[in-house]
């Protein structure tokens, strides 16, 4: 089990990646710039993170506390090898736990409150956020 911890603190947003991040960052797109002004402070009731790193895969946005991660998919990833390349990185993804949800930049720049609902019904609801047990 200490393995375990040990592996996923050197997988989870490691200093390694942090020029990687950074450059992210700098370089958004506009439908990530609209989505992150929707998720950014705790709007959602959760914190969300950009360009947070999972072992050498940068993940768009990520809610540490739902174990969510939101990717946002340009032109790019209609290409076949981008495609089996976002299957792979998926499933190593989802190995650490860590659910992800896919959008198009098409439905964030066009249908924002649609993809903002769909990722409110992949987090926890209000109440387990604040800690209340029934």
């Amino acid at each position: 089990m200490i393995y375990l911890m040990k592996l996923k603190y050197n997988v989870l947003n490691a200093n390694r990646m942090a020029w990687r991040r950074k450059n992210l960052r700098r370089k958004e797109t506009l439908a990530e710039k609209l989505l992150w002004g929707k998720l950014r402070n705790n709007q959602l009731g959760v914190k969300f993170k950009r360009q947070y790193s999972v072992m050498n895969y940068v993940i768009d946005f990520y809610c540490h506390s739902a174990k969510l991660a939101i990717e946002i998919d340009g032109g790019i990833h209609a290409i076949q090898t981008n495609r089996k390349y976002d299957m792979y990185r998926t499933d190593y993804i989802k190995s650490l736990g860590i659910n992800e949800i896919r959008f198009n930049n098409y439905d964030v720049l066009n249908n924002l409150e649609i993809v903002i609902l769909h990722i409110t019904n992949n987090l926890p609801s209000p109440e387990i956020r604040r800690g209340i047990r029934g």
